[in-house]
């Protein structure tokens, strides 16, 4: 789906020059659901600034089906951008004096493929707030704002999903909807990539990648690793019961007559 080679984001701080991403090279697959970690500094926002297009990357490539991204205007980034990615953000990012179903139209006041709140209607109801589509953001919990938030950045329909820290603001209950709610999508076939802080939401994720001081340091298929893990626990338990098997013949030998 998408490939980065070598990508450098760096910022001029008056005579200083402030290298963020420092050669990052990552690929990632259709239908993936890839979760991107690392302490504050590492990088991981502006990654995430620059594969969902709202940054160019200093220096290096950028493929998304097979067409350069880095050598677009501004105006092809935004044309692209809409039709290619979605945003979840924590703050939610809802407008306070729209409905949740004018908030999920919002960009269709962008695009040119359809009008009318037909298919907000549909996704409200797809994320389960069909009874809720003409409440303002301040009459719907945290979970149900970031709900509307989800139901927003599918409206275009997107081959990819950006979340960052869409649980941050969340309490536990809201936080295990919402993972709910990105695995659905996942399965039906769109890409997810999530920035996190939170180890319980990384792990949830079919790959984790690390971040730290602009580079990725850990790429880990988790599925992989999941499997791995199983079978460790399954050789401890056949080593445990190889040694009780010896132990009791040994017994037995001991306390024969």
């Amino acid at each position: 789906m998408l490939e980065i080679k070598d990508i450098r984001k760096s910022y001029q701080m008056g005579d200083n020059t402030l290298e963020v991403l420092k050669g990052v090279t990552l690929s990632i697959e259709d239908g993936d659901f890839v979760a991107i970690m690392g302490p504050s500094g590492s990088g991981k926002s502006t990654l995430m600034n620059i594969l969902g297009l709202l940054d160019i990357p200093s220096q290096g490539s950028y493929q998304f089906n097979q067409k350069e991204i880095s050598k677009l205007s501004e105006d092809e980034l935004a044309v692209f951008r809409r039709d290619e990615i979605g945003f979840i953000f924590q703050q939610f990012n809802l407008l306070p004096r729209m409905s949740a179903l004018e908030n999920v139209a919002l960009p269709l006041l962008y695009s040119k493929n359809e009008k009318g709140h037909g298919r907000a209607e549909q996704l409200l109801n797809q994320v389960g707030l069909g009874s809720r589509t003409h409440h303002r953001p301040n009459e719907l919990s945290g979970g149900q704002q970031q709900r509307v938030a989800i139901a927003r950045s599918l409206i275009n329909r997107p081959k990819m999903i950006l979340a960052d820290e869409p649980t941050g603001n969340l309490d536990s209950i809201s936080e295990k909807e919402i993972m709910t709610t990105l695995k659905s999508l996942n399965e039906s076939g769109i890409t997810v990539v999530i920035v996190t802080h939170e180890e319980e939401i990384g792990a949830q994720a079919k790959r984790l990648i690390r971040m730290r001081d602009g580079l990725i340091y850990s790429d880990q298929r988790i599925s992989d690793f999941k499997k791995l893990k199983s079978l460790s626990c399954k050789i401890k338990k056949w080593n445990l019961n190889q040694f009780y098997g010896t132990l009791s013949i040994t017994l037995n030998r001991v306390i024969k007559p």
